[in-house]
């Protein structure tokens, strides 16, 4: 395992962090994937379920982003899946475009390994302060214009 660097913040440089993002949906996989790799993390991708589980089984990333709305094995499943084994503390925010009802979202919360819920469409600037929040990571300087 790669020893984290942390800067005098205390915060950890977020290229050491792997974050797997799990969508049927290849447009948003790729806005996805372009916000949180702008954040300095890697990114990982899963379309399905079963992509899902098998990458997090094998990567073994330090978060996982997981719309709930999956085709086969859905996001419920693998949120499951993920409480076992060597994947049972890796933190998951859930996305979901689907309208669920206040008494579902906090069901979901409650699980353990959930971190954080999200409805879509999906906010980059609070998906990125989310990431970095949960993660623990310096978010990138950003340049400052004059």
């Amino acid at each position: 395992m790669e020893e984290e660097i942390l800067s005098s913040s205390g915060l950890v440089d977020p290229q050491n962090k792997l974050v797997l993002i799990v969508d049927d949906d290849s447009s948003l996989l790729d806005l996805l994937e372009r916000v949180i790799k702008k954040e300095g993390f890697r990114v990982a991708r899963a379309v399905d379920g079963q992509e899902a589980s098998r990458k997090a089984r094998e990567l073994r990333p330090d978060f996982v982003v997981l719309d709930f709305m999956l085709p086969g094995l859905g996001g419920f499943e693998v949120l499951r899946e993920l409480q076992t084994g060597e994947s049972s503390r890796v933190p998951v925010l859930v996305i979901t475009g689907r309208h669920m009802d206040r008494q579902t979202i906090e069901l979901v919360r409650h699980e353990p390994n959930v971190r954080d819920f999200m409805e879509k469409p999906i906010r980059p600037v609070l998906l990125a302060a989310t990431l970095h929040r949960l993660l623990q990571t310096r978010p990138p300087e950003t340049p400052r214009s004059s």
